[in-house]
């Protein structure tokens, strides 16, 4: 999937893959760490905005030439919020390539065996349950609404639903979480009759503007959080999977190949409000609300776009390390020279320079030393 810039030899952007991201911004709770562009009060919008995604998918074929993705990405908010008639709707308007990976994130509480087939008739291959948490006192502290027995349910009914594979999101350093209730979280996972083959567990954030970043007592602890974090590598390695970027691992055949796509810098398509896209380097970005999306495509704008960036070939260059750099993958050698502030945190594996656990948890500090080998190729 890797591809290779012919003038300056650097690798970098995946040329043989496109995805496309489809954004629902509708959730019934808004958690309190959460800046994402997700309402609680637009439900009335959901038709207008499916059939708005589809007329802007309609459009993307017509005026850019939108080809068949390798992988489709359903987001938000809450996909599994929006009815399945109208998800399955938007995604059958979406040209795939054979044997795309389509993958749909669901919260525990909304999986029902019906709403499993109409996504599995409408091509979904993969979905992803935002669990978070197994403990329950944690997860109200994340102000999240299902509990142990949602978690078990929705699991067994995706298990047994027919998918390529699936995944569960996991957080790490909520309200109240203490260690024995990582390790209980990470049991109850591992347990199940049939464990996901695929696990994210994310470091939880403190964003900007949220209700949790004006709660000073509930923000997580750094060091507790990286204690959690290297137990997790540990138990997961020992239960069979391998890790493929810093928060996620799989056990074999089960690699997400949409985050794959993000992580080798490829192209994808963003539908919906606030929907991000790229193609060669050109980043643009949807408007940010449900309601000037929707009144945008049903004006015939031709541009529902809110902004774009556009990277110079030493920036791609940059970029195209600093991504690889978080996988499993690495980056060349000569990337990052040998210091002593480096020992303990990178490990030199067949000319590749790969983050160690340690190396993981100060990610952003070791890709501050990234040099780029094809400068002045």
């Amino acid at each position: 999937m890797t591809g290779v810039n012919s003038a300056s030899g650097w690798v970098g952007e995946d040329d043989t893959s496109f995805g496309v991201y489809v954004h629902v911004p509708f959730c019934r709770h808004r958690c309190d760490y959460c800046a994402f562009a997700t309402y609680t009060d637009r439900d009335h919008l959901m038709e207008e905005y499916a059939s708005a995604c589809v007329i802007e998918i309609e459009r993307a074929i017509e005026r850019e030439g939108l080809v068949p993705a390798t992988s489709v990405f359903v987001g938000g908010g809450t996909p599994s919020r929006l009815p399945g008639d109208l998800l399955a709707m938007v995604l059958e308007a979406i040209p795939r390539a054979d044997r795309a990976e389509v993958t749909v994130e669901c919260n525990p509480e909304d999986v029902t065996a019906a709403l499993l087939d109409t996504y599995r008739s409408a091509g979904v291959t993969r979905i992803s349950l935002g669990v978070q948490s197994t403990v329950r006192h944690v997860l109200e502290g994340l102000g999240r609404h299902h509990g142990p027995p949602h978690v078990e349910h929705a699991a067994s009914l995706v298990a047994a639903g027919g998918f390529d594979s699936w995944n569960m999101d996991l957080m790490i350093g909520g309200a109240g979480e203490r260690n024995e209730d990582w390790q209980r979280t990470l049991v109850d996972v591992l347990g199940l009759r049939e464990p996901p083959p695929h696990i994210s567990a994310y470091a939880l954030t403190v964003e900007p503007g949220t209700p949790l970043a004006q709660d000073a007592d509930r923000h997580p602890d750094d060091d507790d959080q990286a204690d959690r974090y290297e137990e997790t590598d540990r138990v997961l390695e020992d239960a069979g999977y391998s890790w493929e970027e810093i928060s996620n691992w799989a056990r074999p055949g089960h690699t997400c190949r949409h985050n794959q796509l993000y992580w080798m810098q490829g192209n994808y398509r963003g539908i919906g409000s606030a929907a991000h896209s790229h193609r060669a380097g050109r980043r643009w970005w949807n408007v940010r609300t449900p309601d000037r999306f929707v009144a945008l495509v049903e004006a015939d704008s031709e541009h529902v776009t809110a902004g774009e960036e556009v990277l110079d070939p030493a920036q791609r260059r940059f970029e195209a390390l600093a991504l690889a750099l978080r996988t499993s993958a690495g980056v060349p050698d000569e990337a990052l020279p040998d210091s002593s502030d480096l020992e303990g945190l990178v490990e030199r594996v067949n000319g590749r320079a790969v983050l160690t656990v340690r190396g993981r948890l100060v990610a952003n500090a070791v890709t501050a030393r990234l040099v780029d080998p094809w400068d002045g190729a």
